[in-house]
Formats: C-alpha cells, sequence, structure tokens
C-alpha cells in the first residue's frame, strides 16, 4: 500500500455507491489536489471522527489554492469561471449606469437600524408588488422587508430564528448552504437529493414527500445554483400551496433576474406572485443589489416576508452582523424604480443569454455533452464524466485549471454534507464543476482557450471524448 493511500485510511474495495461503479482510482487517491481537499475537509476522511473541522465554502477553498498559484500577483492574467459574480461594469447596451460616487447624509454616519433604513424597505415592498402583486389584495409594506449585509448573512439571521423542526434542502445547491446549515442545533438538516436524469428538476411530489415525513421547512435556491434550471409556475404555486400551513419555505431567489424562459423580456420569476396573504403565508424571499443589480461589493440585500417574521430577523441582526452600510442602503434606493428594474432586467436577460450561448457553443465543439441548456442564472454545471480519466472528476480538472490560470467550482462543494456523514468518492457531484459565465466576454474567451488547451492535452494517448 502506497503511504498516500495509508495516510487516507484502508479504502474499501466495495462498489462505489454513487459517483462511479469502481473504486477510487491511483490517480484520484494520489492527486496533490484530492490530498489538499482531505486535509481541509476532515468529514471526507474515512472514519472522520465526532468533531470535523468546519470547512471553509467552496467558492474561499478554491480561492485560496489560485492564491497559491500566484493568482494575488497577476489578477488580469487569470480567467475567474469559479466565483459566482457578474460583470460589474457599465458596458450592457440598455443597462443603467450605476453610481461613481456615494454621498453620505448625516444620517449615513449614524448607526442604521438593524433591520434597514426604512425608504430603501418601502422600495423594496414597492417593486415587490408593482411586479409581482398587481391585482391582489394582500401587498407588502414597508414591514415586510429587511434590509441585510448580503445573502449570507440573510441565510444566518433566518436560520437563528427557527424553531426546533427538520429543515429540508436540495442536492446540488448553493455552496454556502452548508456552512450556515452545520452552524445552528435548533434544526435538522435533511438532504433531499434530485437527478441528474431529471435536470435536478424540484418536483410538487417531491416536497409533499418531504412534508409528509414531518419536513417543516424547505431552503431553496430558485433559479437553481449550480445547476441553471428555475421552476415556473404552475408548479412553483403547486409547490407554495403545497407548504402553505404546513411548511415554512426560504426562497433564494438571488438569480431571479436572469431569466431566459420568457424571451427576455424583463420578466422576473418569483414566489411572491403567489403568496395569498403576506402576512399568513410563510414564504421568506432573499434577493439584494449583489447578482442582478450587478453590485456585488455593496453588500445590500434583503428579505421579504411576513412582518413577525421579519422583527425577528431584524431584532437578531443586533447580535449577528450589526446591520447594512447606510449610505449603501440610502444610493439603492433610486434603482429600485419597477419601471427602471424592468428595463435593467430586460438589457440583463439580453446579454447573458449571447454569453450563455457563446459558452455552451464552444465547449460543445470541445466535444463536452451539455444535456440541457441552463434557462436562467449564469452557470453552467458542467459533466466531466466523458473527459479521459486524469481530468474526469471535479478535483482533478480543477487542479489543471488552475495550472492554465483559470478557475471552477469542484461540483463536491454542492453536495451539501453538513454532517460530514458522506465520503467524496461516494458523492454523486464528484464529476462534475460549476462554470460561470457571469465574468466580461473577454474573459470568457480566455477561460474556454485554456479548457481547450487541457482537454487536448489530456487526451493524448487516452481515449477521447465521446
Amino acid at each position: 500500500m502506497s503511504s498516500t493511500r495509508a495516510s487516507f485510511g484502508a479504502i474499501p474495495t466495495r462498489d462505489r455507491r454513487f459517483s462511479t461503479a469502481k473504486p477510487p482510482t491511483e490517480n484520484e487517491l494520489n492527486s496533490k489536489i484530492h490530498r489538499q481537499f482531505r486535509d481541509s475537509h476532515e468529514g471526507h476522511k474515512p472514519h472522520a471522527g465526532l468533531d470535523p473541522t468546519r470547512a471553509s465554502t467552496g467558492v474561499v477553498w478554491v480561492s485560496e489554492r489560485a492564491y497559491e498559484h500566484g493568482y494575488l500577483d497577476h489578477p488580469e492574467e487569470w480567467a475567474n469561471l469559479g466565483q459566482g459574480a457578474p460583470e460589474v461594469e457599465d458596458d450592457i447596451v440598455g443597462s443603467f449606469k450605476r453610481p461613481e460616487t456615494v454621498q453620505i447624509t448625516n444620517g449615513g454616519r449614524e448607526y442604521g437600524p438593524t433591520a434597514g433604513i426604512k425608504p430603501l424597505r418601502e422600495a423594496v415592498a414597492n417593486l415587490y408588488n408593482e411586479h409581482h402583486r398587481q391585482g391582489k389584495s394582500s401587498k407588502y409594506t414597508w414591514e415586510n422587508v429587511c434590509i441585510v449585509p448580503g445573502g449570507r448573512a440573510g441565510l444566518i439571521r433566518i436560520a437563528a430564528v427557527l424553531g426546533n423542526a427538520y429543515l429540508g434542502f436540495f442536492i446540488p445547491d448553493y455552496t454556502a448552504y452548508n456552512e450556515m446549515l452545520s452552524l445552528f442545533r435548533n434544526f435538522a438538516a435533511i438532504p433531499i437529493p434530485l437527478s441528474r436524469e431529471d435536470k435536478y428538476h424540484i418536483h410538487p411530489q417531491k416536497v409533499a414527500e418531504e412534508i409528509a415525513r414531518g419536513t417543516s421547512v424547505i431552503l431553496t435556491s430558485n433559479p437553481r445554483n449550480p445547476t441553471g434550471q428555475v421552476v415556473q409556475n404552475p408548479e412553483l404555486a403547486e409547490i407554495q400551496d403545497l407548504c402553505r400551513d404546513r411548511a415554512t419555505l426560504i426562497m433564494d431567489e438571488f438569480y431571479c433576474g436572469y431569466n431566459y424562459t420568457s424571451g427576455c423580456d424583463g420578466t422576473v420569476i418569483s414566489s411572491a406572485e403567489n403568496v395569498i396573504d403576506v402576512d399568513d403565508d410563510d414564504v421568506l424571499i432573499i434577493d439584494g443589489m449583489t447578482k442582478r443589480f450587478r453590485l456585488p461589493g455593496w453588500r445590500v440585500a434583503w428579505i421579504v416576508g411576513p412582518k413577525e417574521f421579519i422583527k425577528a430577523i431584524g431584532s437578531c441582526g443586533s447580535y449577528l452582523d450589526g446591520g447594512t452600510n447606510v449610505p449603501f442602503q440610502e444610493a439603492a434606493i433610486p434603482m429600485l424604480e419597477p419601471n427602471k428594474v424592468r428595463h435593467e432586467m430586460k438589457a440583463l436577460q439580453s446579454h447573458f443569454m449571447e454569453k450563455r450561448d457563446y459558452v455552451i457553443g464552444r465547449l460543445t465543439k470541445m466535444g463536452f455533452e451539455i444535456p440541457y441548456e441552463p434557462n436562467s442564472t449564469f452557470y453552467l454545471w458542467l459533466d466531466l464524466s466523458q473527459l479521459p480519466e486524469s481530468i474526469r472528476d471535479g478535483l482533478n480538472f480543477f487542479q489543471a485549471c488552475l495550472e492554465e490560470k483559470v478557475t471552477v467550482i469542484p461540483g463536491v462543494f454542492f453536495d451539501l454534507n453538513p454532517s460530514k456523514r458522506r465520503d467524496l468518492f461516494d458523492s454523486p457531484c464528484h464529476h462534475f464543476v460549476r462554470l460561470s459565465y457571469g465574468p466580461r466576454m473577454e474573459t470568457l474567451k480566455k477561460g474556454l482557450d485554456a479548457i481547450e488547451r487541457i482537454v487536448k492535452k489530456n487526451q493524448g494517448a487516452r481515449r477521447p471524448i465521446r
């Protein structure tokens, strides 16, 4: 037995359960990147023990590996296709110009309310009413909105006020859920695997089954990160009907603007459309300026939901994060005018769909199989299983990308495993990476040129991609 194999513990020769029909290959066991992953994520070691080390999110871990390869010294030489960030420049045709300066009022010098300033809360409520509550008797008010310093902070606040419950989450999903789900002990996190053959679709029947076995909180991104799919009406409405009076539905809608299902007409898909009573329906919606307004550096986000829940979420900010930067809250208010937002969404959708089509076209020519187009977000859930063995798994593909100054996110990070009960090689996400087409077109071209070099170099004498 090699010293590397010994350091991981004996690997049983039984058939693997999910990712492959064979035991881990020597390439997987001995590669540097797999050893680094196991050292950082003790829960993936066989018989990891009862106190595994908490891991950083997948994006942070990927960034740390890129730093080791010189990213910090010459970031302009790299193609960052890993981080979930949209391009922030003012080059998108039809998009409004972002502020270059932020005026700081006297109020902006003071501590702000931990639930956010009232004018911004009113602007968010008005946006949802205009876009999603037309003709409905129940409308959102400022009391239905809490401003939070980013999506992660919003999730942490929600988790802090949940009662004892089974919380169901779908896999694959957003990597930061893993840490949020592992931090709190007031609920038990229950994974709900989705089917690759079914395009990772969330069916109402699956939600009904979870509620039937006692799940009382359901957390999901919609549109879906990392698979690029979205649950639309009437299925979305059916899911909300199933949850009404039975389960709290936490909807991460950060990518709702990146919707390609309606001809790039600016339509945004949101669960706010199907809420009957804004104060009775246990639906919590998280969104913000980060993705669809392309301002990730501002850290201005919001939670929309019933007043009672929002009051608690606002209060717990006093001991969790202290609240959101006030000057940026003030600067965000004029951007949320409903007609302005609708025009912005049209421009956003046309631009990013063009980039999606470019990336899919390039990858298809390289021989990658793209079984379905993403109809939302700016992500591709890229299957590597047809690649040469040396780059067939997410970690080794990621390592090969680092050597070409490209970053992607290994798929295993989206196999949320907060209790650290599953081994890396049992993951159904082991042979995937998430590739972002959020960056500018020249960055996408640079990254795809590098991926093409990687594929050609690793084909060599090995069998070609089918």
